[in-house]
């Protein structure tokens, strides 16, 4: 008995004893990747709450133990209030959620970017010493370095305050305006861009050192210029994000591999060419199928699956030369409600699963909405036809194509999704059909903005387009109607009633224009 009771003891020392990453972890040890996480974007469509419990308890359910938090202004700094945005979450909900997480053996990463993508920091004039330019807020000076210091000090003590995970993301990805400013041209000239990222970077990462975390960067700038790459601490871990390019896309990626920092994958559900208008799905369940492997093969630590609500690039409206008025996020992408299949697609495949696209989507189909095989493949064709875009009148497409042609495969799809009826699932399905039905109605957009663009339109032939624009602005309605009942569980109505008015402002603009030519 005593002997059984000193197993205990000592059990119990041990149990208390282990951190939070190691509580966090897979512990298969077969199994490389110990870091299987998801990043949930709040840039734009900041999830509720319980939305965002129900979420992570459907990842951990699945083996996800790491959900990386880009908070953005949804995050409430106490020393720093300007930062927070109208939908910032209170102190007691971002405690509150990570508890929740915490008792699902899932830690919370907090992402706070540090370098560029920091125009909701730096449109703030409070901020403007440490501006890389007085009209392009996306960027801090590096070139300040007791100004950076002392603010992402505070920052990353604050979120230290509220997560218990023993790393911080600084960000530190697509640093369009590096070596920008005179100052820093000034020193790009004398030590070299990669010198010039690399000082901020450590400086960085040796204040996340400090507060006894590790910190996280994404590798797309060390892998451009990554001459001073060792000047960051050991600690340091990389993350490599693939969504679906050569590896060599950024740089040389050898010189990654070979860095001896920890490193880390990441592909992606939704980014580029993904807007409210079209979803390229084909690209990220390859992308999916592609990397993970990969990243096993390469020897990565973890994978985390990104999921962006936008570009993080930021239309500045202005009231005068100098007066900002507001940052509009370009390109929008539909909210994570609709992307269930993708994430189920992760989940399957971070566990190892070997299965092509024409598999999972079969299985996914029959378990989730009753679909026979024929009918898969229906909805499999219907969901990867034609993802083109527009621009500038002309479908950007491998082989020629109108305007037209892609609106009629783009109804051809509709109707194919809608002539499914499935048996199980109907809530999530609709979301399907509704971003197809989004879809026709952009292209029907882009087909007469296209026409009454051509040498050939005159006033006299612009009653008939405003008929047809005012065809679908009696639509709006109905898709705005829609899109509020499938995500006003998922997002606050405030978003909704912004996702609704921005979705269709082209079509508002144009009828106003041609309902006054007489």
């Amino acid at each position: 008995m005593k002997i059984y009771l000193q197993r205990t003891a000592m059990l119990v020392l041990i149990m208390i004893g282990l951190s939070f990453s190691a509580l966090a972890t897979n512990l298969n040890a077969d199994d490389s990747v110990k870091i299987k996480g998801f990043h949930l974007d709040m840039r734009i469509q900041v999830m509720k709450p319980a939305a965002l419990k129900t979420f992570v308890k459907k990842l951990s359910n699945d083996g996800i133990n790491t959900i990386i938090m880009e908070w953005e202004g949804s995050y409430p700094f106490l020393k720093e209030p300007l930062i927070a945005n109208r939908y910032a979450y209170t102190r007691q909900e971002v405690k509150d959620f990570i508890a929740y997480c915490n008792s699902l053996h899932v830690q919370v990463i907090p992402l706070q970017q540090s370098f560029g993508h920091v125009e909701y920091i730096l449109r703030n004039d409070r901020y403007a010493a440490l501006r890389e330019d007085q009209k392009d807020f996306s960027q801090v000076c590096p070139s300040e370095p007791e100004l950076n210091k002392k603010l992402f000090t505070e920052l990353y003590t604050d979120m230290v305050a509220t997560h218990n995970s023993p790393y911080i993301h600084i960000g530190g990805d697509e640093t369009y305006l590096l070596g920008h400013c005179e100052k820093c041209k000034k020193r790009a000239a004398e030590i070299g861009l990669s010198r010039l990222y690399f000082d901020h970077i450590k400086m960085l990462c040796d204040i996340v050192v400090s507060l006894g975390k590790r910190p996280i960067v994404w590798a797309d700038i060390a892998l451009k210029y990554p001459d001073y790459i060792n000047l960051l601490p050991k600690q340091t871990i990389f993350i490599d994000w693939n969504y679906g390019w050569d590896v060599n896309h950024f740089g040389d990626h050898s010189k990654l591999l070979k860095s001896g920092y920890e490193i880390w994958g990441s592909p992606s559900i939704r980014s580029h060419p993904d807007n409210y208008f079209i979803t390229d799905w084909q690209k990220h369940f390859n992308n999916i199928r592609d990397f993970i492997p990969l990243s096993r093969k390469l020897g990565y630590k973890g994978i985390v699956m990104t999921s962006w609500s936008t570009s993080g690039v930021y239309s500045s409206l202005f009231e005068s030369e100098d007066e900002l008025i507001d940052l509009y996020a370009i390109r929008h992408v539909y909210p994570l409600s609709g992307f269930n299949i993708l994430v189920d697609y992760y989940l399957k495949t971070l566990k190892g699963q070997k299965l092509t696209n024409n598999q999972f989507i079969a299985n996914y189909c029959s378990t989730h909405n009753g679909f026979s095989p024929q009918q898969a493949k229906q909805f499999e064709r219907a969901l990867f036809s034609a993802p083109y875009t527009v621009m500038h009148g002309k479908v950007k497409s491998p082989t020629p194509m109108t305007i037209a042609q892609l609106l009629d495969t783009a109804a051809s799809s509709l109707q194919t999704l809608k002539s499914l009826q499935p048996v199980k699932d109907a809530r999530e399905f609709k979301h399907y059909i509704l971003m197809a039905d989004i879809r026709v109605y952009y292209l029907t957009y882009m087909k007469i903005e296209a026409e009454v663009n051509a040498p050939d339109f005159s006033a006299d032939s612009a009653p008939l387009y405003v008929l047809q624009l005012k065809k679908m602005l009696a639509d709006e309605q109905r898709l705005n109607e829609e899109f509020t009942a499938l995500n006003n569980d998922f997002l606050y109505p405030s978003a909704i009633d912004e996702e609704n008015l921005l979705r269709s402002q082209k079509v508002h603009v144009l009828y106003n224009r041609l309902a006054k030519i007489k």
